[in-house]
């Protein structure tokens, strides 16, 4: 056998490694068959995104007779996790959009509206289009807001040019975003990378982002003819202590400067000059002091603040004590249930807890609440539990990654201990995330995982 047949094999052989290893995990693995249930129960789901549809196909295979109604008027679905590499040329804007109606399960009613209002007191929900839908049970999912406006000075319309990315957006800006991040790697200059002050989606994205345009200009025509820079509000690049500590020793090999503290306000297209707030707070007194920096570039990536659509903040489900200014669903957080509405449960992003906006915390979330949902249905108390699992395969070059995978307790909590270490840059987390994550993620939205 030759060498590079060899190799080739031995490939295959990680990459089959991989996958069975997911499956194992029960990442693709179909769940243990429930007994069906009977009931009528008149159940509405807000959003066909993972959390809403993974939700519909779970609650078809276990229930018989119930009246569901799922309220979304989006016509494609968006596989999220891959835009971060369409934004880096590595994959196409295609690879990440399907047909909404094309995942539901037959038996299910799809309005194709928005949902307008919704009445927990009356347990009704009406759409923009003025239907009215009764519900025993409510779920909402309908994902989260994009508060592009809160950059001054900011358009979607200037993705694509002058510099200017904005990944998150879609499918199409995501391909604009190489477009602007594709010329930084060839000509060099100032590359700035941003994330918000709220809570967000996937919040390694933006360091994802990050490594691999650095990655890329490394090896490109910028090499030795550009600087990376992470600006952020935090005082830390990640939630977890550990894998914050390890990207900063990561971005500190490879000459990525890090600002804390810093809140990106406003740009200047034209000058291509970003506005940073900045607050430092006065040991003796306490009092904060606000001021702002301007920091010049020639490739910027805008992350904006992250909310909940404004039904859901003026549903009065929203939380009235924390995240005042995005209106997360109140919720218990380990049930997902509403503190004051029983009957109405928060899935994926717009859940008010403490971790959990990435399609790995739906896999685990929607089980949880399957299993309180039914138990309510046949008078019982559910037992299932959502730990705060969360997963983040975090792209640290092109062809290298690290699976790291923790809980509301900042624990790490690995998938395959002794076969993929979460701090370390590897291939095969590198596989899971390129390959076996979509392949998942189908699984999911199915009911299959």
């Amino acid at each position: 056998m030759s060498r590079r047949v060899e190799l080739m094999t031995s490939r295959r052989g990680v990459l089959g490694m991989a996958l069975a290893g997911a499956a194992a995990a029960g990442l693709g693995a179909a769940p243990a068959q429930a007994a069906r249930v009977q009931t009528s129960a008149r159940i509405v789901i807000i959003g066909a995104g993972a959390a809403g549809t993974a939700f519909a196909n779970r609650l078809m295979q276990r229930l018989d007779g119930a009246q569901i109604t799922v309220v979304d008027a989006r016509a494609e679905h968006l596989y999220q996790p891959g835009l971060s590499l369409v934004a880096a040329g590595l994959k196409p804007p295609g690879y990440v959009v399907s047909r909404t109606a094309d995942w539901l399960p037959r038996g299910i009613s799809l309005v194709t509206d928005q949902a307008a209002e919704i009445d927990p007191e009356a347990k009704t929900v009406t759409t923009a289009g003025g239907q009215r839908l009764d519900y025993d049970f409510l779920i909402v999912a309908p994902g989260l807001v994009l508060d592009h406006d809160a950059i001054e000075g900011f358009s979607l319309d200037l993705v694509g040019k002058d510099g200017l990315g904005a990944l998150y957006a879609g499918p199409d800006y995501a391909q604009r975003t190489w477009q602007a991040a594709s010329q930084f790697t060839e000509q060099g200059g100032v590359g700035i990378f941003t994330r918000p002050a709220t809570e967000m989606k996937c919040a390694g994205a933006p360091l994802k982002h990050t490594f691999l345009i650095d990655d890329i200009a490394s090896r490109n025509g910028a090499a030795g003819r550009y600087e990376a820079h992470y600006v952020c509000p935090q005082p830390v690049l990640f939630s977890v202590p550990i894998v914050s500590e390890k990207v900063r020793m990561l971005f500190g090999e490879r000459g990525i400067a890090t600002h804390y503290g810093h809140t990106l306000k406003g740009i200047e297209p034209g000058r291509r000059i970003a506005r940073f707030e900045t607050a430092a707070t006065d040991a003796a007194t306490g009092e904060v002091t606000k001021s702002t920096v301007e920091l010049p570039y020639d490739y910027l990536h805008v992350i904006p603040p992250q909310r909940a659509p404004q039904v859901i903040r003026d549903s009065g489900l929203s939380w009235a004590d924390k995240w005042t200014d995005q209106g997360w669903v109140e919720c218990d957080m380990k049930t997902l249930r509403h503190l004051r509405y029983p009957e109405i449960f928060a899935l994926g992003d717009i859940a008010g807890v403490p971790k959990g906006k990435t399609a790995a915390s739906v896999k685990w979330q929607v089980p949880v609440v399957e299993d309180h949902l039914v138990a309510a249905i046949q008078g019982r108390e559910g037992t299932a539990v959502y730990g705060g699992y969360t997963s983040c395969p975090m792209i640290t070059r092109v062809g290298r990654a690290m699976l790291v995978e923790f809980d509301y307790d900042n624990n790490l909590v690995p998938s395959f201990p002794g076969l993929i270490a979460p701090l370390e840059e590897l291939w095969i987390s590198w596989l899971m995330k390129e390959v076996a994550l979509k392949a998942t993620y189908n699984a999911m939205l199915r009911g299959k995982a």
